[in-house]
């Protein structure tokens, strides 16, 4: 029988947090049908050994259990992975969890409940919106979207799949509250992938989704992260910028940000203003979680609509 919601787990050398993350899926008071599917990913640890232990708990619980997996010198990545434990569950939706991770016992009954209502919608928890192991989709729509890139270590494969996603007209539904413990540690699968990896990435799709509507535009912020959106923009986007804004004095007294690796003759030299002198649209190159709400009041001074007049970008 199809099971409503596949649970998949791509594992690797995931021994010290796998019961806990097992545990978590006994727990779940979902009241449909549910299944986990898992691949062991070239494990050389007793990922296997804690899996089969747990296959039999879930089971007599009602969790339909699939493994699937090989036992290669070296793994195939997150990405292959993923696909693989998608591949061999049959769920109408899938909810995405890492072996290091624990979910709360309301995590698929909610964001269920949430999916069915939009289908072509990838659901998160109360926090980070995009942070992959709290996704939750149709199976349908993942098809229609993926599969993830099986290029392997280093490839951001979660954050690909993310902007394929917004290609396709998807959106991004928020489950508010916390459904998911997010275990950061050094292992973990993130610290492969490179920052300049995922900068680039993300200024690639800055410039082919935003800033073509764009005839001119402001970066905010005239620091190191502004100028250096700046200097990673292709020459045709640069042209673009309009102005740098920022709150700092000392950087609005300079009045102006010269590109000295410009090709162009003479240089290009972007004025600096305070931000009540600059026009939008902008580009925001600021946290604004170490502002104490002062950037989002300033934001509201100028009586911005997110979406229309700016994008945060940091």
């Amino acid at each position: 029988m199809q099971a409503h919601v596949s649970i998949i787990l791509p594992v690797h050398n995931a021994e010290p947090w796998l019961d806990e993350c097992l545990r978590s899926v006994l727990q779940q008071d979902f009241e449909g049908t549910m299944e986990l599917s898992v691949f062991n990913d070239a494990s050389k640890d007793k990922s296997g050994a804690i899996i089969e232990k747990w296959r039999v708990k879930l089971e007599d619980s009602g969790v339909h259990v699939i493994i699937g997996g090989h036992d290669s010198l070296s793994p195939r990545g997150v990405g292959y992975s993923k696909n693989q434990a998608v591949a061999q569950s049959s769920g109408s939706y899938l909810c995405f969890l890492d072996s290091d991770d624990v979910m709360m016992p309301q995590r698929v009954r909610l964001q269920h409940q949430a999916a069915v209502q939009h289908p072509s919608s990838v659901f998160t928890a109360n926090g980070p919106t995009v942070i992959m192991p709290t996704w939750f989709c149709s199976r349908a729509w993942f098809s229609h979207v993926g599969p993830f890139d099986e290029g392997g270590q280093g490839v951001p494969e979660d954050l690909l799949f993310f902007y394929e996603h917004l290609r396709k007209g998807g959106g991004v539904v928020r489950v508010d509250q916390s459904l998911l413990l997010y275990r950061y540690h050094p292992r973990a699968a993130t610290h492969s992938v490179l920052e300049t990896t995922i900068w680039t990435h993300r200024v690639r799709f800055l410039e082919e989704q935003a800033l073509p509507r764009w005839a001119a535009f402001t970066i905010w912020n005239a620091g190191k992260q502004g100028r250096r959106l700046y200097r990673s923009l292709t020459a045709a986007s640069q042209r673009k910028v309009v102005a740098f804004c920022d709150v700092d004095e000392n950087k609005i007294r300079k009045g102006f940000y010269c590109h000295e690796d410009s090709q162009e003759r003479p240089k290009p030299r972007i004025p600096i203003l305070h931000f009540r002198a600059a026009r939008p649209p902008f580009v925001i190159c600021v946290k604004l979680d170490l502002t104490g709400g002062a950037f989002e009041d300033n934001l509201r001074s100028l009586h911005l609509q997110e979406g229309q007049d700016f994008l945060h970008f940091s």
